[in-house]
């Protein structure tokens, strides 16, 4: 599913031969073929920077989901790699730039967890006589 189908607004980078189809709001829900070098660089950047967890399916069809916490940059594609926590186990697992093939954004954790959203809210409750704690919500 591209960002234009799954409802965002979708701009177009080009980059060398490949161009990026990149929502211009949010990047969950939106995946992206990793066709070229160029768009694989640029799509795994945008995973490193998101914040929520991400699915890749990689070269052999094999997928795996976790939150993208470090990416290393190395002479080629088979050494340069993401490294990732799964929500099923304590393990980082790291996977080469040339394994993966497509990548999936899924939901954004932070969205609507900004301060100023936060001040609005605890705002909100005291001006409707409700209890407004300075405790953050629960992740």
């Amino acid at each position: 599913m591209t960002g234009a189908e799954a409802g965002h607004d979708a701009t177009t980078h080009v980059h060398g031969t490949g161009a990026v189809q990149v929502p211009s709001t949010t990047l969950a829900g939106w995946s992206a073929e990793l066709a070229d070098d160029q768009t694989r660089m640029d799509v795994l950047e945008k995973a490193f920077d998101f914040r929520g967890d991400c699915t890749l399916t990689l070269d052999d069809s094999s997928v795996i989901a976790g939150y993208i916490f470090d990416r290393r940059a190395g002479a080629t594609l088979g050494q340069s790699v993401v490294r990732l926590l799964t929500p099923t186990s304590d393990e980082k697992v790291t996977i080469a730039y040339s394994r993966i093939r497509k990548v999936e954004f899924g939901k954004d954790t932070a969205a609507g967890k900004s301060f100023e959203t936060w001040i609005k809210k605890y705002v909100e409750k005291k001006l409707k006589g409700e209890k407004a704690s300075i405790e953050s919500e629960a992740l």
